[in-house]
């Protein structure tokens, strides 16, 4: 049977994406279990010793680091090449709430390459990792995010840098990399940033941070950072921010930079939503995405179905995206707008233009407060070849402004307006 399909600019979908299919235990190569080399679930802080094992294990060609039950505290480990990990059931690998814990090293943050603190779980330059299992990884961020709005009550311009806080899984340089069954929670920051990798599977996964009574600022579920070819299918996304974001570089001349670039091949299918402000965000540090397909989806409460976010000082182009099989609650169905947070053209004396085109929604039932979110500004950007196709839309401001887009395609839309007590 011929069960080929297609990204949205006519590209057949690989085969990869269709296998998803997690390792067992057994497959990940020699085991290397944390209370068999005296790292125990004693409330202390494990840091040097798991990193020594993972050294070990690297040393010896590779293998897997076995969290079992219990909950072992530490600061930042880095994977090296063949080194795997595996949670257990009723095992927790929980890092430490002081930034110390952290140390700063040349990494990538907001959209661009600098120092910063190293995450929880780091891997840089691997080819073949694998990080699965039943149990938990949680950042132990509540400390963090109370000195954030703290800090923020006092100077409300401060950034996310600001407040040193480390972010929990960050994959970089690497490839074939699958990140399955896990519960990752409680970051002090994103949650999981992947950078200039590819062939990255997220199966299975609880990715969770609280939006109350203590909010827990900027923890997006998966930031994609210039990233070829990701998969994030049958997971649960709950996060105070965004859940899939789409990054890539920021600044005037953005798009000239080596270290910044595309996101293309993207699929997020088969998930449920919680609370997030956007379920598919582009920005607000990207510079081009291409073949991105988010299906499939029910979303019990978000901000934000589809959000561009449209920077003034950065050339970005969001190009053949399709948003489609869709249920649930959400605040604005489409929100395309421009984001003017921390921008700064520096000595560049004109606004760059940007375009987002070749964008379908499609086969979705939602409820909604805003319909149809959109501000015109073609000085800074133009939208052209959008479809909505087959939706069934009940919204308090149902309005729709068919000039906005040029080539505007409209096919079985049914858009009602519901008062304000339902």
């Amino acid at each position: 049977m011929d069960r080929r399909e297609f990204f949205p600019d006519g590209t057949v979908i690989d085969e990869w994406f269709y296998d998803t299919r997690v390792p067992a235990l057994e497959e990940l190569g020699k085991q290397y279990v944390l209370t068999k080399y005296n790292i125990l679930d004693d409330g202390k802080l494990h840091t040097e010793e798991i990193q020594n094992l993972i050294d070990e294990a690297a040393e010896n060609g590779g293998g897997v680091i076995v969290v079992p039950a219990g909950t072992y505290l530490t600061g930042a480990l880095f994977f090296k090449q063949g080194v795997n990990l595996y949670v257990s059931e009723g095992g927790m690998l929980k890092g430490s709430d002081d930034i110390s814990d952290y140390p700063v090293i040349d990494t990538r943050i907001e959209g661009e390459s600098c120092k910063y603190f190293a995450a929880l779980i780091n891997v840089d330059g691997v080819d073949g990792f694998t990080m699965c299992g039943p149990g938990v990884i949680d950042g132990n961020g509540l400390r963090s995010w109370k000195a954030f709005w703290l800090r923020r009550s006092w100077n409300n311009k401060c950034t996310n840098k600001d407040e040193q806080r480390p972010r929990l899984v960050y994959i970089s340089n690497s490839k074939n990399v699958i990140v399955a069954d896990l519960k990752l929670q409680n970051s002090h920051f994103w949650t999981n940033h992947i950078y200039k990798s590819n062939h990255v599977k997220y199966l299975n996964c609880r990715i969770f941070s609280p939006a109350s009574p203590v909010k827990a600022p900027s923890t997006d579920a998966i930031d994609i950072d210039v990233c070829t070819d990701v998969l994030v299918k049958n997971c649960y996304l709950e996060v105070n921010d965004d859940s899939i974001v789409l990054k890539g570089g920021k600044g005037p001349w953005a798009d000239t930079a080596p270290e910044n670039g595309s996101n293309e091949r993207i699929i997020v299918e088969d998930c449920e939503y919680g609370f997030c402000h956007g379920c598919l965000t582009c920005g607000s540090e990207s510079v081009h995405n291409r073949n991105i397909i988010v299906r499939r989806i029910k979303v019990k409460e978000g901000h934000n179905l589809l959000w561009l976010k449209m920077r003034p000082d950065t050339p970005q182009h969001y190009e053949y995206i399709t948003v489609e099989d869709i249920e649930g609650k959400i605040t604005s169905f489409i929100n395309i707008n421009p984001w003017t947070q921390f921008y700064d053209l520096k000595d560049r004396k004109d606004i760059p233009l940007s375009y987002a085109d070749h964008i379908t929604m499609r086969n979705c039932n939602c409820e909604c407060m805003t319909y149809f979110n959109v501000m015109p500004d073609e000085k800074q950007y133009v939208l052209s070849d959008f479809t909505f196709e087959n939706l069934s839309i009940k919204a308090r401001h149902s309005k729709y402004h068919e000039d906005i887009v040029h080539n505007m395609i409209l096919k079985n839309v049914a858009v009602t307006e519901a008062n304000d007590n339902e």
